[in-house]
């Protein structure tokens, strides 16, 4: 069901429009304790009721003398006399605005002087906003993904997601174009960045900044298609500009301004908090996407073929979508360097420290031994193919092109890292190729 602050006022039979989804990545399909209101793996994004979009409008600078209880106030817009009411009181700057229920961004460029930029409503766009924060104004709470898809919160000592990350700003008029800003504002309608956050005034004469440890976007080539190749990161601004990527992502020092890039969002591009990635997929793209259903047949017929172990001759099943995560006693396994599948044996032991390194009977490959797990998460599919490939070392299955297209993604990692993970459980991928063809047996009979 669609919530009633998203459901768009229409006809009954009418289907609400849909800007686009969100999919965490890292899980497979739902969160590890089960998908509760704004938290969730994935986030539809529908034409709201009533606009909530805004626009910057008008600029103030607030100067503060230490030497003076005087605060002077020099205007470049409208709605100066709240301003000089909260002077007189001597509020935060950041107050100045709040007070009369607007947004507002707050940039402090010293302790003597503030620079707010007010925003007013645009009937044209309708906002969301992600982050850790379960605060109201949040849409989506996104908390740090844990690899391998152990994601357990108590695991987290510190988050590096902003409790008010980015916001992504769509237009309610068709194309329904949507577009992302770093940071979000606040239970005050406001963004506040402080003395040491990277701030800036453009050559136009418009402020804009960074958030502490950045807003990544990369948007790939060619859409998210078959045929789809990895794009280069880049970091967005709070006004929505590009930049090359800083040094670390808490650095002091931006990075060069991409004249030639925008911060439209493509069907695939991600997003990384320093934290959690996400996926952007358009209403367009979800269509032609393949469904839970069509996973769900590709699973059933794999099973049909009844696929078996060419030591043991048991016949192998892949579990239910909703057994994703229990290892059954017909659970197929794979030796992900050769791709053998069989049924699970105790022998083949290479190693004493290396437990899951097994020599394969049928090759003698020596590789990891794990069990296999459909990727039912359908947004991580470029294509509607067979799951003939597992990613190594974690043994998450899917279609040979989504394979091949998610082991060439650098996701950020830490401060200064990239790696390749899988989609479904976020694990680092390992080895040259990243993923393998399975090679299953057939009945005999």
């Amino acid at each position: 069901m669609f919530s009633p602050s998203q459901e768009e006022h229409c006809a009954p039979n009418k289907e609400p429009i849909k800007y686009g989804e969100l999919v965490v990545l890292g899980y497979n399909g739902c969160l590890p304790n089960g998908d509760r209101g704004r938290r969730k793996s994935r986030f539809a994004l529908y034409k709201r009721p009533k606009s909530n979009g805004v626009r910057a409008s008008s600029v103030h600078v607030i100067s503060t003398p230490q030497a003076s209880k005087d605060l002077c106030i020099e205007s470049e817009g409208s709605s100066v006399d709240s301003l000089q009411a909260c002077a007189i009181s001597h509020c935060p700057p950041e107050k100045a605005i709040s007070s009369r229920g607007q947004h507002s961004i707050s940039y402090t460029l010293s302790r003597n002087q503030t620079v707010v930029v007010e925003y007013t409503h645009d009937k044209d766009t309708d906002m969301f906003q992600i982050g850790r924060s379960t605060e109201s104004p949040i849409d989506f709470v996104v908390t740090d993904t844990i690899s391998g898809n152990q994601n357990d919160e108590t695991q987290i000592t510190q988050s590096t997601i902003s409790r008010f990350a980015c916001r992504i700003v769509c237009d309610r008029n068709l194309p329904y174009t949507a577009r992302i800003f770093a940071a979000g504002f606040d239970s005050s309608k406001n963004i506040f960045l402080g003395e040491k956050a990277a701030k800036w005034k453009n050559p136009d004469g418009h402020m804009d900044g960074l958030t502490t440890n950045g807003v990544l976007v990369m948007h790939p080539k060619g859409g998210f298609t078959e045929e789809s190749k990895p794009g280069v990161w880049r970091e967005i601004s709070v006004c929505g500009d590009v930049y090359t990527l800083r040094e670390t992502r808490s650095a002091q020092q931006r990075g060069k301004l991409v004249e030639n890039e925008t911060n439209i969002l493509q069907d695939g591009s991600l997003i990384d908090l320093c934290g959690a990635t996400l996926l952007w997929r358009t209403a367009d793209g979800l269509f032609h996407t393949p469904t839970q259903k069509h996973i769900e047949a590709l699973r059933q017929e794999i099973n049909a073929a009844r696929p078996q172990c060419p030591v043991g001759l048991n016949t192998l099943a892949f579990p239910s979508i909703n057994r994703k995560d229990v290892v059954e006693e017909k659970q197929p396994w794979a030796y992900l360097t050769c791709g053998h599948v069989h049924g699970y044996h105790n022998w083949g032991h290479r190693s004493d420290t290396e437990a899951n390194e097994r020599e394969c009977p049928m090759c003698r490959t020596v590789g990891p031994y794990v069990p296999l797990w459909l990727g039912c998460e359908a947004g991580f599919y470029v294509d509607a193919g067979p799951p003939t490939h597992a990613f190594s070392p974690c043994g998450h299955v899917s279609s040979e092109k989504s394979a091949k297209y998610w082991s060439q993604i650098p996701l950020p990692h830490g401060t200064h890292a990239f790696h390749a993970a899988c989609p479904f459980c976020a694990s680092q991928l390992a080895g040259e190729e990243s993923c393998v063809k399975l090679i299953f047996q057939g009945p005999i009979d």
